[in-house]
């Protein structure tokens, strides 16, 4: 991988893995459309390091509330009721179906999933969901309810059960083309809740995830299978636009609608799907890569 290269794709990284448009897909098709070798799921985990940096710093309060008051509870009992201390019991749980599905189908994911049809399948497919759950959710802001007649939720009424829903929402994401943050906050609007919580908790729910899957692939840059050079520099930009872009979205989902993301999943997978269909890419571009 050269430079460029790298700093192409760290660019793309940091710009997409917060919208829901799907960082992995369009990382993939950076380099299919480029002519470029497909930089493979090691290179995308890596990667996802910097951005979630930028979640770290971004929520760094939160996060030491959270982090803080979790530790206390595992000794104070009176602490186990605290809402802080609960989120920090919620994102464990909620961790814990990516991370079993992302070890049973590690093959697939770095392989038959990074297939250009499947890609654009997902990008229509979960599109479609968004705009589906974004609908209900700009309904429900005009009467001020829910469908059961109830206030949209926040996340002090955050539980397990919907803390799992919305890991297992996460985990459809380790398939290119989902969205990490487009599956996790379709399901939170799907469920009630607004669009504020469901996003918080999306990004908060990916930092033990994400991390994990980048430490986990580090061996493979050790083994040689990634460059580290380029990958670091990726890294480090992917993490200065991140930070940018999580800000921008965080007061952008406070009053505009996911339609344009919707709209722009939907126009790439049929153009995806079409330039596939006339031969002009193949569906697995690239992945003769090493």
């Amino acid at each position: 991988m050269s430079w460029f290269e790298s700093f192409v794709l760290g660019l793309v990284q940091g710009l997409t893995e917060f919208l829901p448009i799907s960082s992995s897909a369009h990382l993939r098709l950076t380099a299919a459309f480029a002519g470029w070798h497909d930089p493979g799921a090691a290179f995308t985990a890596i990667t996802q390091i910097g951005t979630e940096a930028a979640v770290l710093i971004y929520f760094r309060k939160d996060i030491v509330r959270i982090v803080s008051a979790w530790f206390r509870s595992l000794t104070d009992r009176s602490m186990r009721s605290d809402h802080d201390a609960q989120m920090g019991w919620l994102v464990i749980v909620g961790s814990i179906p990516i991370g079993v599905l992302g070890v049973t189908f590690k093959d697939q994911i770095e392989g038959p999933f990074r297939d250009l049809r499947l890609i654009a399948t997902t990008l229509i497919v979960m599109g479609i969901v968004l705009g589906i759950a974004d609908r209900l959710a700009a309904r429900d802001e005009v009467g001020g309810k829910h469908r059961a007649g109830k206030e949209r939720k926040t996340l002090k009424e955050l539980g397990v059960k919907d803390g799992l829903i919305f890991g297992f929402c996460q985990a459809m994401a380790l398939i290119p083309g989902v969205s990490r943050s487009g599956a996790t906050i379709s399901g939170g609007l799907l469920m009630g809740y607004t669009r504020e919580a469901a996003a918080r908790y999306s990004f908060l729910l990916a930092i033990p995830a994400v991390l994990a899957s980048g430490v986990f692939e580090l061996k493979d840059a050790g083994e040689g299978h990634v460059s580290w050079g380029p990958t670091i520099f990726a890294t480090v930009i992917a993490f200065g636009v991140g930070y940018a872009v999580i800000a921008w979205f965080m007061k952008f989902i406070t009053t505009k609608s996911f339609m344009p993301f919707v709209i722009y999943r939907i126009i790439l997978g049929i153009l995806l799907f079409i330039l596939v269909g006339a031969g002009v890419l193949s569906p697995h571009a690239g992945e003769s890569a090493g």
